[in-house]
């Protein structure tokens, strides 16, 4: 407990310290902030909702990083998580667990990735696709989960060699999703995303 309560709160000081509301100013983050708000706490909240033989659950949180920025995505991930207690109910230590394994360290990976990718593989409309959406959020993912699990949460029942098969497919889900969500935001709405920038990406 004390490990996750150190990141959030790390996490926390430093997005504050960005003043991350000022990214909504215009008002072109809202809809996918408030899809976020939506429709991820239910996503979140499934296992707890059902009895699964595995309780795995969906991240989404690189994909929240691309649209809202690392800054903003850390309290609307806290939001999530929160959210997600109301509708289906846990105890403080399973949702602290829960933004911290499931949220706010993989959107922070996420955000080094992206900064790696800009510097090493330039500003190119298939690397923030491919790279960074898709196969940069099944590294993210992945990584998040054996952290996790290396921090002793294990899946119930189930050994570990298993869990890391499960996490690791989930995590291609999570790509999949996110790889397909900067596609198409990329040529339709490419206001939705803060990561991205026509003057960077389009300048050739």
């Amino acid at each position: 407990m004390g490990l996750e309560l150190s990141i959030l709160m790390a996490a926390l000081v430093i997005s504050m310290a960005t003043r991350p509301w000022r990214l909504l100013s215009g008002g072109a983050l809202l809809t996918p902030l408030l899809a976020t708000l939506v429709v991820l706490p239910w996503l979140w909240a499934l296992p707890r909702l059902h009895t699964m033989p595995l309780q795995l659950q969906f991240s989404g949180a690189c994909a929240v990083t691309l649209m809202l920025g690392w800054p903003l995505a850390v309290p609307v991930l806290l939001a999530v998580t929160l959210v997600s207690g109301l509708l289906a109910p846990a105890d403080f230590n399973t949702l602290l667990e829960q933004v911290v394994w499931q949220g706010l360290v993989p959107a922070t990976l996420a955000m080094f990735v992206g900064a790696l990718l800009r510097r090493w593989a330039g500003t190119h409309p298939f690397v923030f696709i491919l790279a960074r959406g898709f196969a940069g959020t099944v590294l993210c993912t992945f990584a998040a989960s054996s952290l996790a699990l290396m921090a002793g949460h294990e899946l119930q029942h189930v050994g570990r060699g298993l869990s890391l098969l499960a996490r690791w497919l989930m995590a291609w889900g999570d790509g999949f999703m996110t790889g397909m969500m900067a596609a198409i935001f990329v040529a339709l709405r490419p206001q939705w995303l803060a990561t991205w920038s026509d003057r960077l990406y389009l300048k050739n």
